[in-house]
């Protein structure tokens, strides 16, 4: 399940810059995680990095879990509002960032940034609402992919490309190979929430360029909730004003952003990038792992090989990908 958090860099474009030597802390002194999330970072010092980092996976995949349980009450729409909307309540309070003394432009592109980024969490709710927890972040998971592997000339490239697009085509309900018993319009669900993810990584880029610390990220969240407002209200309708279910959406936006964004920046400081990309890569395994713990999701022996296919495509273009020259 992406962010808002660091989790792309394992595709070498992410909020947190990356390189194999760890982050670049943003030009405005000290980086804004650091001073409103500091505690969450304390508190993880004793931990190792491996360990913050299968944390961060967890925990956002257990966020996803705990959301597709609302489904029922609030609707797919509904809840992606409350994850969204309380995730830039959250971050708003907790940075509190300057808008002021930027260009038009740079206005754009967060704008832009902030559609993108409601758009790939709305359209895969809507693919959690029809397909498993871990099949939608299996294919989700081709867009970073994609962009990890596109322009390569490498033999090597080629082979995760390859494997991806075997998994891909094992879980496609075409009757190729057999019937995965999914629904079509879940995966392609799926498959579009990968295209804007890839958008994500490449606007989250401009983004961080334009911006210092997360306040980008701030302006973003906060154009994706307003875009969200008429399917939210719409799909969640009067469940919204539930208390238990406002907090319920608030242990989500909190365990898909803030807790793993601050686990990931902690870890980045220690791992070099590769590694934290090939570790980031077993997202798809962990989310088919939870999906069964908490949503009782059994998955045949075909899906789990294709998840198995693109976690090892993830992973190899994560570890072997060409340095820049």
């Amino acid at each position: 399940m992406p962010a808002p958090r660091s989790g792309n860099a394992l595709f070498g474009a992410s909020a947190i810059h990356a390189n194999d030597g760890g982050i670049e802390i943003p030009p405005n002194g000290k980086p804004a995680t650091d001073r409103s999330l500091g505690r969450l970072n304390d508190a993880a010092g004793p931990f190792p990095p491996t360990g913050l980092l299968l944390l961060s996976v967890g925990s956002v995949q257990l966020g996803a879990a705990i959301a597709k349980g609302l489904f029922d009450e609030l609707g797919p729409t509904g809840t992606v509002f409350l994850r969204i909307g309380f995730a830039a309540l959250v971050l708003l309070a907790l940075w509190r960032p300057s808008l002021k003394g930027y260009t038009r432009s740079d206005y754009l592109v967060a704008a832009l940034f902030g559609l993108v980024l409601g758009a790939m969490n709305l359209t895969l709710y809507l693919a959690l609402d029809r397909i498993p927890l871990g099949v939608a972040v299996t294919l989700e998971f081709v867009g970073p992919l994609g962009i990890a592997v596109a322009g390569s000339r490498r033999l090597l490239d080629l082979i995760w490309a390859v494997l991806a697009a075997a998994g891909i085509l094992l879980l496609a309900p075409l009757n190729i190979l057999g019937d995965a018993n999914l629904d079509p319009v879940g995966v392609a669900l799926a498959l579009l929430a990968g295209l804007f993810w890839a958008s994500y990584i490449l606007l989250s880029a401009r983004t961080g360029s334009a911006f210092p610390g997360g306040t980008g990220l701030v302006i973003a969240l906060c154009v994706a909730t307003v875009a969200l407002v008429p399917v939210g209200i719409s799909g969640g309708g009067s469940a919204l004003l539930d208390p238990g279910l406002l907090l319920a959406g608030f242990a989500v936006a909190m365990l898909s952003s803030a807790i793993p964004y601050s686990f990931e920046l902690e870890a980045l400081r220690k791992l070099p990038a590769r590694v934290f990309g090939v570790l980031m890569s077993l997202e798809p395994a962990v989310a088919a792992l939870i999906g069964f713990v908490v949503l009782g999701e059994r998955l045949g022996g075909r899906v789990v090989a294709a998840i198995l296919l693109v976690t090892v495509a993830a992973a190899g273009a994560s570890r072997f990908r060409e340095k820049p020259g």
